[in-house]
């Protein structure tokens, strides 16, 4: 049974990488790094089902990246051109059964088996969960290269994934930003607009996301 499904967004090619190749598709730890993202998804005893939504030029190649993970439950679609659009496209070959969906960054490569079980168990008791740390830092608003004010960070959070939700919750919010245009930054903000609460679970420092070349070398010195 896939009472619980991980979609993962992985339609984007990553420019800011500088590669040709699409950064979920770089090596990492010996494989790649969707392959590495989808191992900690495939391998879950609680998750019956994954979506993978590629680049439509690349399935076949996103095929390959996990083909030593499927024990028949991965399922590759065509991405969209937004990562939101990616999820809805995803969320539309999670199986009949899924009650539950977990939506992971595809080069979010470092998350933990304990992560996934409290973001799932908080969309359990509430419908929504997200993962987030707060910030540390001091946050400034500026404007044409002069500090405009300083922000009061105490209840701000950077928010990462995974975020989970009861499917029928997550469609009903992405079928209302269709309607009205709207594209949000996550799958949550879109959850939010619909005035259904969002938990929030404490995220983990080192569940990063790789977009820049640094963030591919550290990445890769932490997997070797």
């Amino acid at each position: 049974m896939a009472e619980v499904c991980a979609l993962i967004p992985a339609g984007g090619i990553g420019v800011r990488l500088g590669h040709r190749t699409p950064k979920q598709f770089l090596a990492l730890g010996g494989g790649s790094i969707l392959g590495t993202t989808v191992r900690h998804f495939a391998r879950h005893p609680a998750i019956g089902a994954v979506v993978v939504a590629a680049p439509a030029a690349h399935l076949e190649r996103a095929r390959r990246a996990m083909r030593d993970l499927d024990r028949g439950g991965i399922t590759v679609v065509a991405g969209g051109s937004t990562r939101q659009e990616s999820v809805w496209l995803a969320l539309q070959a999670a199986p009949a059964e899924a009650a539950i969906v977990v939506v992971h960054d595809a080069v979010r490569p470092f998350i933990t088996r304990g992560l996934i079980d409290a973001v799932v168990a908080a969309a359990r008791d509430g419908g929504a969960a997200i993962c987030a740390l707060p910030i540390a830092e001091t946050v400034k608003r500026v404007r044409d290269g002069r500090v405009e004010t300083t922000v009061d960070r105490t209840d701000l959070w950077t928010v990462q994934t995974p975020q989970a939700f009861r499917i029928d919750l997550l469609r009903e919010a992405h079928e209302k930003a269709r309607r009205d245009g709207v594209v949000g930054t996550d799958d949550a903000a879109l959850v939010e607009r619909l005035g259904h609460p969002v938990a929030v679970v404490r995220g983990l420092e080192d569940n990063v996301k790789i977009t820049t070349p640094a963030d591919l070398r550290r990445a890769r010195a932490a997997s070797r």
